[in-house]
């Protein structure tokens, strides 16, 4: 049986090694192969420990505590004063006037020896008092100068009797995936905690907000370091630890944590320190995600931009001749790849400056100059998902649906303003491309960048593009929005 099994697995070496010749032979003709790595050693600036980094860096790094006062509308009871059971106010959390006090705890970091702490807003928000807690244990009360729910950053000031350790912030945009990070912070509110790691990915798009374009990094990051630097081996601050994604409820590090970049957080704060807020860019415009069939139908090889679907009247969108329906490729000298990139700039843009703007017109690049104006209020960018369509049956037309003219109680109906026009979708082709896209009680409004006020107009508009090869650009409107769909024709 021991030979059997010698034989055996001398045959299998034989076959794998004849496995390894053949591959080797076919792997030049079939892919293309890397180059090896010459010098597999750690970095030159890799270094063998963190201590003296960490030592130098400690000092600029605080907790944040902050208490707030809230009802006692809780459920619990609440005991008068001189009655034998007053000592278990204290035990629910309750001062002498039979208020509740709650506290949180977060981190942040000293950016100027004056006595300017940025840290995030969450830390802080809806707090009536806020102390900044130093390395050596000293406590200083804080004022907030401003904070910005955009970025979930906010700056603080507190007022010491000597000057203190500051670190500055460095430039974000210099940070490289594979770089080495050392995040320092109040994790679970133990003090003073040193973490290391290396940025794992830049540009990050979390759902937070307009604005999202984080650092992610793999340097633990815990409740509690929530508001605390992200440093380089240079010590420069390159972000603010904001968020992490967790498992299950304990909110635990997994190795995947997000930082505001440095050069957006000297940004805010800058605003913050001159005026208390944060003034942004605004155009006036509601703007699309552009799909791959979208951009085929604008004449792109890739999804690029953003596209117009709506643009507040007299705003400075409409002053500056934008229309619904332009692509926005650049703006201000800084190409637009995706949405959040044209929120991005134009927040960040120069109000009452001029901007120039690169734009996609019916097929055409042209460029327009607009003049940036005040963000007042939220607006809202993108587009939603359309219901799927019923299952109905076959119809004979390029577009796979069926339109008719706008009626009077079409209009009451899917409340459609007397300002739109164009014709509405009755009926949709079981298998055609509009399944998913367009919705029963959609006015398409244009075809092919035309207006359209007849059924007739529409397919017409709809088989010219068809016969030439291109996909079929529908604008329609649905629930107060003006949105984009590409379709393929049915042959």
């Amino acid at each position: 049986m021991e030979l059997g099994v010698l034989r055996a697995w001398r045959s299998c070496l034989a076959g794998i090694s004849m496995l390894v010749a053949s591959v080797s032979l076919i792997a030049p003709a079939t892919a293309q192969m890397l180059a090896p790595v010459e010098d597999a050693s750690p970095p030159g600036d890799a270094p063998a420990s963190f201590s003296a980094l960490a030592k130098r860096l400690m000092p600029a790094v605080v907790n944040i505590s902050t208490r707030q006062t809230v009802s006692t509308g809780d459920g619990l009871p609440n005991f008068p004063s001189g009655s034998p059971l007053e000592r278990f106010n204290e035990f629910f959390g309750r001062d002498q006037d039979g208020l509740r006090r709650v506290a949180s705890l977060g981190s942040g970091f000293i950016i100027d020896p004056e006595g300017y702490v940025i840290t995030n807003n969450h830390v802080i928000e809806n707090a009536d008092e806020i102390d900044v807690v130093l390395s050596d244990g000293s406590v200083l009360a804080a004022e907030l100068v401003g904070r910005d729910a955009e970025t979930d950053l906010a700056l603080l000031k507190v007022s010491p009797d000597d000057q203190l350790e500051a670190v500055p912030l460095g430039d974000s945009d210099n940070a490289e995936v594979g770089d080495w990070v050392v995040a320092i912070g109040n994790p679970f509110g133990l003090g003073g905690t040193v973490t290391a790691g290396i940025i794992s990915a830049r540009d990050r798009d979390i759902n937070q907000g307009r604005y999202d374009d984080f650092i992610q990094t793999d340097a633990s990051i815990n409740q509690g370091n929530s508001g605390g630097p992200l440093f380089n081996l240079r010590g420069e601050v390159i972000g603010v630890n904001t968020a992490i994604y967790s498992a299950g409820r304990g909110g635990g590090s997994v190795g995947i944590g997000f930082s505001v970049p440095s050069n957006l957080t000297r940004e805010i704060i800058g605003q913050l320190r001159d005026s208390g807020e944060v003034r942004r860019g605004w155009l006036g415009v509601r703007i699309q995600a552009v799909t791959q069939e979208l951009a085929e139908a604008y004449g792109l090889r890739r999804p690029q931009g953003a596209i117009v679907t709506d643009i507040t009247q007299g705003g400075p969108a409409d002053e500056g001749g934008l229309e619904v329906g332009d692509l926005i490729t650049a703006f201000n000298g800084r190409e637009v790849n995706e949405t959040r990139d044209l929120s991005r700039i134009v927040a960040s843009a120069e109000i009452g400056g001029e901007a120039r703007t690169r734009i996609i017109r019916e097929g055409d690049a042209m460029s327009l100059t607009l003049i940036v104006g005040a963000l007042d209020e939220d607006g809202a960018d993108g587009d939603e998902d359309a219901d799927a369509a019923p299952d109905l049956s076959a119809i004979t037309n390029v577009l796979g649906v069926k339109l008719r003219e706008l009626t009077a109680e079409d209009r009451r109906r899917y409340r459609i303003p007397a300002s739109i026009e164009g014709v509405i979708v009755y009926d949709i082709e079981k298998g055609s491309d509009a399944v998913g896209k367009l919705s029963i009680g959609d006015v398409v409004t244009e075809v092919s960048f035309q207006a359209v006020s007849t059924p007739e107009d529409a397919l017409a508009e709809a088989e010219a593009a068809a016969d030439d090869g291109r996909p079929i650009l529908i604008q329609i409107f649905r629930d107060g929005d003006v949105t984009f769909r590409s379709l393929r024709p049915i042959s």
